[in-house]
């Protein structure tokens, strides 16, 4: 029996490295090797691939080149933002939302074991922050995931910042999600740090980076030589950086035209999926919410036992499974979604390689499983 052709409905864990990046970054890794904080001829080209890049990637965002920090990844984008201010703040006291990444949730733990007060905003059935209760207290850091990772809803980060702003603090917005899928400016947002991932964005693993705001006061996490302004110490991966730079201007080419044509594929899935199976949820907001991202629910079931009856598609749970015993995503449950329901959860997330014919047969491998 032919086993069925693979279908990844998975791009928000990762994405493939898309084939103008990977012809981009080749001769990086192969012809020019050189150490870009070296004066030799490999070194300067090196040094001018990896300005380029900066360019490129400062366009994406609406940033100054000067402004891009390139770290190994959003992880360490998250921690530099989060830890590098707090490094420098007199006051102790962080805004967050109760549905981060653990990338930020992990750095913001250990500002807590510091003496800070985080507090955590909670959020709507949306998985949107609830604004109308940030405290009336000096702040010394907010940090706020722009899109969420799970569900796809677009935070009101320009709103957060303002009243963060307002209460004196620095604003970080972890954007990993965000970039390439739908316009970002760090000006509209008026944030001072924003978090970007490369492999989220069609570029390798292990490259990402964060925009600082000029004029913001940053220390830096890991000690060393004064790479990227003194912040991210260490020599630059210049085949990822080259990566991300090429990532970061196709992304740019294309967000006019995939986010609406992604969108319209993720609603004929949600469409086909409703009609077939008339007790699932739709857990992703109909508006406000990345087009790609679509997560489900169906109460009863497990959504990761699911998914082991449809090896061939690829695709998320909202549910982590420790010692055989699964146990629901806490975001789900901070939007009030119930125990049973969020162990049912699957986050189907397309991407540029997604077709018709793809959301057709996961709709019918979903409905199959789901019904059974």
């Amino acid at each position: 029996m032919t086993r069925p052709e693979s279908i990844h409905l998975d791009h928000n864990a990762t994405t493939p490295v898309a084939d103008e990046v990977a012809d981009a970054m080749w001769p990086y890794l192969t012809e020019h090797w050189g150490n870009p904080s070296s004066s030799s001829p490999g070194g300067v080209r090196a040094r001018g691939a990896v300005d380029r890049a900066r360019e490129q990637v400062a366009a994406l965002v609406g940033a100054h080149p000067d402004e891009i920090v390139f770290t190994s990844g959003g992880t360490e984008a998250n921690n530099l933002a989060v830890r590098g201010v707090a490094a420098v703040a007199t006051c102790h006291a962080a805004l967050t939302s109760s549905v981060e990444h653990p990338a930020t949730q992990a750095p913001l733990a250990h500002l807590r074991e510091q003496g800070w007060r985080v507090h955590e905003l909670p959020v709507d059935a949306a998985s949107r922050v609830r604004l109308e209760e940030v405290p009336m207290v000096p702040l010394g850091l907010g940090t706020l995931i722009l899109a969420h990772n799970e569900t796809g809803a677009i935070q009101p980060v320009a709103d957060f910042a303002e009243q963060v702003r307002s209460a004196g603090g620095v604003v970080h917005a972890d954007a990993a999600q965000a970039v390439g899928k739908v316009p970002v400016s760090v000006e509209d947002l008026g944030v001072d740090l924003l978090s970007v991932a490369g492999h989220k964005v069609y570029a390798p693993k292990g490259v990402g980076a964060l925009y600082v705001r000029r004029g913001t006061s940053l220390a830096p996490v890991l000690r060393g030589a004064g790479q990227e302004g003194g912040l991210r110490p260490g020599t630059e991966n210049v085949p990822g950086i080259v990566a991300l730079g090429a990532a970061a201007e196709l992304a740019g080419s294309l967000l006019d035209s995939e986010g609406p044509r992604q969108a319209v594929l993720r609603d004929l899935l949600w469409d086909r999926l409703a009609h077939a199976i008339p007790n699932l949820r739709r857990v992703s907001p109909a508006e406000g919410c990345l087009p790609n991202t679509l997560m489900v629910a169906a109460p009863g079931r497990v959504g990761a036992e699911v998914l082991e009856e449809i090896p061939h598609l690829a695709a998320s749970t909202g549910s982590a499974c420790h010692s055989g015993v699964h146990s629901p995503s806490t975001a789900l449950l901070a939007m009030g979604v119930d125990h049973d329901t969020a162990l049912g959860a699957l986050r189907l997330s397309l991407g540029r390689s997604t077709t018709r014919d793809d959301v057709s047969r996961a709709g019918d491998a979903l409905t199959a499983a789901l019904s059974g």
